[in-house]
Parts: structure tokens; sequence; C-alpha cells
């Protein structure tokens, strides 16, 4: 296969100073794109600001003979996700693709999470996203091109204890993927979910002597495929983690149709219900949403006309 190249391609990354978005930059410039490297270059816990991370960056790309801009607009408001895609129609006139991975981490049970806590991390991670997206998407439409990937985490499927507002945040992001993959699919504009795990310093105050090599750059070249325009899938999610990159999807399971019921009757049939031999699998993009109801509603009659 020729090398999958970005030239003439504008990317804007946020929470690109470090870790995973400083991985994903650096790839897909050496690769011909040009790179909006946004970081707000706060602490992992989302406070304080320093241009030098996402400047940091831009040196690098720009030192390998690449093309970048830094910019520390915060995605927290609406006006600082306005404010990072504009900053790349004002300097390259475009905005092809669209990485949203910039992130904090407040940790706290639910018991003891303050509502400080919880709002400072959707701000980054589920807010976040939206403002950038709301920013990029209708752009993308009137160029009929875009590629948007947008960061979730396996907590964001599983969820984990003493992070319910990073759990919470990143499940949203997946719906808002979603979203943009229904809308965009008429217009060019392809949005999926990456699923990572990589040592950086979201990682601090957790044991990782155990862990096998977990670098991002073991995650950037999935994220540049999304990014690429033959990017076969949209409404998707990947895994990459430790060198294994996967699908992860939603299924769900054929279920058991009745006329009616009562609790008693549920009760009975939970086992059926829960069976997963025979798994129902509906992509989002185009009618996932449609199929589940359309089959759904097949399996409602098919057991009426028996039962009639």
């Amino acid at each position: 296969m020729s090398e999958l190249r970005f030239d003439n391609r504008v990317a804007v990354i946020t929470g690109a100073g470090r870790g995973l978005g400083r991985a994903h930059a650096l790839l897909l410039a050496s690769r011909g794109a040009k790179i909006i490297v946004n970081d707000l270059g706060g602490s992992l816990q989302g406070e304080g600001a320093d241009t030098g991370p996402a400047q940091s960056v831009v040196d690098e790309i720009i030192a390998a003979g690449g093309e970048a801009i830094a910019c520390t607009h915060s995605v927290t408001t609406p006006e600082g996700g306005a404010a990072i895609i504009d900053t790349a129609m004002q300097n390259y006139g475009r905005i092809d693709i669209l990485i949203h991975n910039a992130g904090n981490v407040r940790r706290g049970s639910l018991k003891e999470l303050s509502f400080a806590d919880f709002e400072a991390v959707l701000d980054v991670h589920l807010r976040g996203g939206f403002h950038v997206v709301r920013a990029a998407f209708p752009l993308m439409c009137a160029a009929k091109y875009g590629r948007i990937i947008l960061t979730s985490s396996v907590n964001g499927i599983y969820a984990n204890a003493n992070v319910g507002n990073y759990s919470m945040a990143k499940a949203g992001l997946i719906g808002l993927s979603n979203t943009a993959a229904i809308e965009g699919l008429a217009e060019g504009v392809k949005s999926n979910v990456i699923i990572p795990a990589a040592v950086t310093r979201m990682a601090e105050g957790l044991d990782t002597s155990a862990y096998p090599p977990m670098d991002p750059e073991l995650v950037a070249p999935a994220v540049a495929w999304m990014a690429h325009e033959s990017c076969s899938i949209t409404g998707e999610m990947l895994i990459a983690v430790a060198g294994r990159v996967a699908r992860a999807y939603v299924a769900e399971t054929e279920g058991v149709y009745r006329p009616s019921w009562t609790i008693e009757q549920i009760a009975e049939s939970i086992g059926a219900i829960r069976d997963t031999a025979n798994p129902w699998l509906f992509p989002p993009a185009p009618s996932g949403h449609l199929d589940h109801l359309r089959r759904s509603f097949a399996m409602a009659m098919a057991g009426a006309k028996d039962a009639g």
C-alpha cells in the first residue's frame, strides 16, 4: 500500500501539547497535514494556563519541516471552541480534520464528588467536544468533506470507581460522534471515536509498573487512519491499547416477545431476555435507530400473528 498522506489537509487537535494529542499532531504533520496545536497548558485538573506545551509541539513540527500554529483558547466555552476553529480558518482557510483530545481528571467517589469537580470535567471533555464540533461541523458540511475523531475512554463504556464525572463525559462523546456521523453522512463528513489507553500524565497516581509498553505513539496510527480521506467507517469506535487495535460496538440480545408482561414473567424469562446467542447489531449510521425500531416492531407483529 502506498503511504497515506495528508498533504493540503488542515487538522485541529485539542489537547495537543502533551501525551496523546502531541503524538497525533506529530504523526499527521509528518504526513503533510497543517496542524492547529490547541492546548490551554493547564494542570491535570484543568487549572491554570501555559503557552509552553502548545508552542513546544509547534516548534517540533516546524523543525521537522512541517507547518503548525499554536492555539491556547479553551474548549470549555462556546467562544473558545469557535476561536479554535477560527484559528484554522484564518490561517489556512479550511478545516478538514478535528480531533478532540483535550482532557482533565478530578477524582472522587459518588459519595464525595463535588459539583464543581463534576462540572469541570464535563466542561473540558463533553461540552468541549460539543463546542469544537458545533463550530467545525457546518464548515465541513459546506465543504462536503470532514473527519471528526472524538476521544472517549474505556471508562465511557464500562465506567470505573471514583471517576463518575469522567465516565459520564466520555460516554456522552460517543453519542455526539454518532449524531455527527448520521447528520454528516450525506455531506461527506465522517465521525468516529477513539478509545485509547496510554501512559501519560492522565495516569498520575496509578501503579503502571506491570503495564506493557503503552506509549501514545501506539494509539496515533488508528487516529490518523480515521482522519484520512480513505477512512471507510463512520459512527464507529476503535480501541487502541498496548498495541491492540479493535472495534467496540453496542449490541442487543434478541430478547423475548409477549403481548403483555407481568413482573413475574419478567423474572421467569430473564435468562432468555439476557441470552447473547443471537445478538442484534445496528450501526448508528445510517439508520441504527430506525433499524432497531423496525426489527423490534417486526418481532412484535410476528408474535401477535402467531398468537392469533
